[in-house]
């Protein structure tokens, strides 16, 4: 009998652990998560600094997307994303990409950083947690925000390569 109580204090001991040890392993918080996002805003506006005039339109291939395109796309996407699935109001904010300035062009990707950010915020941890249909996929509100991080970083990698085509040294990384 004492064997038996000596398993069950083991396994309840173990348990305890599992769950405490559980919590010390959390997933990335919204601060922590945030952070990295504004880091990859100042990145992004850094990439597009970088390219000089003469490079603002250079495409890999006819039917890619332009230097500049790659950036506006960037931002336009968190914005309609953001919108669509994060609860994001009406941006009150646009562009015209073919008369924009590079600079125009930086001061488009800040307010759509900033605006994706107001738009997380806003979200509570219940309404980040919902369930819904993205692009023909069931997801959280969260992987909605892990989507607009890694969508951003893979159109940014498509910048640097641009950058680096064009003979120009990328800004270094800054991965915290």
């Amino acid at each position: 009998m004492n064997k038996i109580k000596n398993k069950l204090r083991i396994s309840f001991l173990a348990g305890l652990l599992m769950l405490i040890f559980s919590g010390l392993s959390a997933q990335t918080t919204m601060d922590e998560f945030l952070t990295k996002w504004n880091n990859g805003k100042q990145f992004t506006i850094d990439v597009l600094n970088k390219m000089p005039d003469s490079g603002m339109d250079y495409k890999t291939d006819p039917s890619a997307m332009s230097f500049k395109e790659q950036i506006h796309h960037i931002a336009s996407s968190m914005v309609g994303i953001s919108q669509g699935f994060l609860l994001g109001a009406e941006p009150g904010f646009s562009i015209d990409l073919k008369t924009a300035t590079r600079e125009e062009l930086a001061d488009y990707v800040a307010k759509s950083y900033d605006y994706a950010t107001a738009t997380m915020k806003a979200l509570s941890p219940e309404q980040a947690g919902v369930v819904q249909n993205v692009f023909g996929f069931e997801v959280s509100r969260r992987q909605v925000m892990a989507l607009l991080m890694d969508h951003s970083t893979h159109h940014r990698g498509a910048a640097i390569a641009y950058l680096r085509a064009n003979g120009v040294e990328p800004p270094a990384f800054v991965g915290f």
